[in-house]
């Protein structure tokens, strides 16, 4: 074990920062300190809030954060920022986002960039939050940039999606028939205080109900009357259905967050009841492994490409008639195939 890995397992959140920052930079070494750490992971319980920017996210996280820091529960923050077209690095990482937890050192904050990646989650966030929880972390928060229904990624890292939706937002409530209606497992009018958000409360219910038999985060939905988990018409656990329930908020004076967080914990109690937690695991470290497999085989193949002239080299051939894109992708990836096939033969 490299004695950055013992320093973080033993609590030390220097550490933990020196350890997010390389595998954000994604510094030599970063795939081997993730590696080490996986076996330490599987504690956490990992919340994803996303929504339309404005609708106050960065608010409610806060006020969030500070409620599971009362109940003695320690917290971690990842907020994905937007990516500045300049250095690569979070926009708005600069600006004080958790002010009701400042100098508690048991919330531990830390902006990323998007780095261009969709719904604002960079490939990076996985391993953060591998990283928080290897540590100890009770709560792990991530919180997305609100760039639209490309927010479904966070469901590859979310045992728990928190929608936002800020009230009198027609637009923002059409919107989430794109996709994001889907992926919530619970969703939050914030702002409650605030004209219209009875009617944004009214259309998000009856979204929700013509959403029956969707697939959505965990399956298909329930119609209950009273929300939360709705049991088949046998009983058994395994085939329940989480209907996601709507709170309404207003994070600024902390109204309704008790709520709210009582009903992530309900989301996690199902989850563990169904056993739909581990197959949620299961399908989430499948999605990582094709990520991984993908980034690491354009590399391999960009870097057989250079071998053979370059993608320039292959146009100016292709524009020549000389020959065509097939013909190009064959010629690349022809010493692969003759090395796989000569390592699975008998």
């Amino acid at each position: 074990m490299s004695d950055l890995v013992a320093d973080l397992l033993a609590g030390k959140h220097s550490a933990l920062a020196r350890v997010i920052t390389k595998i954000e930079n994604r510094a030599p070494g970063y795939r081997e300190t993730v590696s080490e750490l996986h076996q330490h992971t599987g504690h956490a319980d990992v919340v994803g809030v996303t929504g339309s920017p404005g609708a106050g996210k960065s608010t409610l996280v806060d006020k969030v954060a500070a409620e599971y820091r009362d109940r003695g529960l320690t917290v971690g923050v990842i907020a994905i920022d937007p990516s500045s077209p300049y250095s690569g690095g979070a926009v708005l990482g600069d600006r004080i986002r958790m002010a009701s937890n400042a100098g508690d050192m048991d919330v531990f904050f830390r902006s990323m960039s998007a780095r261009g990646s969709l719904g604002g989650l960079s490939t990076a966030t996985t391993d953060a939050v591998t990283a928080l929880d290897a540590f100890g972390k009770d709560v792990i928060i991530v919180e997305t940039v609100g760039a639209g229904q490309n927010e479904v990624d966070i469901v590859r890292t979310a045992d728990t999606v928190a929608v936002l939706v800020p009230p009198g937002s027609g637009d923002d409530v059409q919107m989430l028939k794109a996709g994001i209606l889907e992926i919530g497992d619970v969703f939050v009018v914030n702002k409650a205080d605030l004209d219209g958000a009875d009617r944004t409360v009214q259309q998000l219910r009856e979204m929700l109900q013509g959403r029956g038999g969707g697939a959505g985060h965990h399956g298909a939905m329930a119609a209950t009357d009273e929300g939360g988990v709705g049991p088949d018409t046998e009983g058994d656990a395994a085939d329940e259905r989480w209907d996601p329930p709507i709170v309404e908020t207003v994070a600024n004076r902390s109204e309704g967050v008790e709520e709210f967080i009582s009903v992530l914990e309900d989301h996690a109690d199902y989850l563990d009841r169904t056993g739909k937690r581990e197959q949620q695991a299961r399908d989430r470290f499948a999605a990582e492994i094709r990520t991984l497999l993908r980034e690491d085989a354009n590399e391999l193949v960009s870097g057989e490409l250079d071998r053979h002239g370059g993608i320039e080299s292959a146009v100016d051939a292709v524009m020549a008639r000389e020959t065509d894109p097939y013909t190009v992708v064959d010629e690349v990836l022809a010493p692969l195939r003759e090395c796989l096939d000569a390592e699975n033969a008998p």
